[in-house]
């Protein structure tokens, strides 16, 4: 395994290697078994690996929250190497961020502007697109790998793919969770045991979610309230619990198609979020235009 630091040593080592399948697994390191996951897909379908560790400071919207962010590269790249990593570029932030460094990619719309755009302000997802075009532009790999916990980062990422004209392809893999069901996280090792054991009602919330939506409840504010006693017996404050379209954003009244229920919380003073996609079958229609 190669570990390098700068965007010109990277694109030197993988300039004998694009006759294969280039995988790229952006991180920002404190590797858990999610991260893992990402990397055994990536294995898996390609020929060469890359894996970036860098903590972006433009994507967070507390200077505490940057500052208490775990930097682990010596057991990062442990994990790299276990997982067949081929490179890992792990850049400083005046390689990302030069002296004079002036351009931002900024998505418009709902699905940059609500939910987590709107808790976390609007520079978040502008941080979080220009840092991961800069790196699709350093690596130009032929597929990124992402986890379908972060879903409206991953919308936000295919809008900024498809309007740059990017030529790579985003390969959105499961959520991995715990034997418990939380939804792995570097910010899980927060939690006290206490607030562990009560943070599995956010992943408990969403299934109570879809177990009622099988059962044929379509509203979104009823299945929202079925959310919602499950977080408020355990004493979870909610930011959020949205039913959106899974690709625009858009609010959904009903439950008459994909959608996206996406939970955003406060366990003590570790932030979670968690998701997932409900998928009616569709309805059979007689009558009527």
């Amino acid at each position: 395994m190669i570990v390098v630091r700068t965007i010109a040593d990277l694109r030197a080592e993988l300039r004998d290697r694009r006759t294969g399948r280039i995988g790229f697994v952006p991180t920002m390191g404190a590797l858990h078994e999610g991260h893992a996951s990402l990397l055994r897909a990536a294995r898996t379908d390609g020929d060469t690996v890359v894996m970036s560790i860098f903590v972006n400071p433009t994507q967070f919207d507390e200077q505490s929250d940057l500052a208490g962010y775990p930097r682990t590269e010596d057991a990062d790249l442990a994990v790299a190497a276990a997982e067949g990593v081929d490179i890992v570029f792990a850049p400083d932030a005046a390689e990302i961020y030069p002296d004079g460094f002036a351009t931002t990619v900024s998505v418009t719309g709902r699905i940059a502007e609500t939910l987590e755009g709107a808790e976390r302000g609007r520079g978040h997802f502008d941080g979080v697109a220009t840092v991961v075009t800069k790196l699709l532009l350093a690596s130009q790999p032929d597929a990124a790998y992402f986890g379908a916990k972060d879903a409206q980062q991953v919308a936000v990422l295919r809008r900024t793919v498809a309007d740059l004209n990017l030529p790579v392809q985003l390969v959105v893999c499961p959520t991995s969770r715990d034997a418990d069901g939380l939804a792995r996280s570097s910010r899980n090792t927060r939690l006290s045991e206490e607030e562990r054991a009560r943070a599995v009602a956010i992943p408990r919330a969403l299934q109570t979610v879809a177990d009622a939506a099988a059962s044929g409840i379509r509203s979104s504010d009823a299945l929202r309230g079925r959310a919602l006693d499950v977080l408020a017996e355990a004493l979870i404050p909610l930011e959020y619990i949205a039913f959106v379209d899974p690709d625009t954003f858009e609010p959904l009244p009903l439950v008459d198609r994909p959608t996206l229920v996406a939970i955003a919380a406060r366990v003590g003073a570790t932030r979670l979020i968690d998701n997932t996609v409900l998928t009616p079958e569709p309805f059979s229609t007689t009558g009527g235009s």
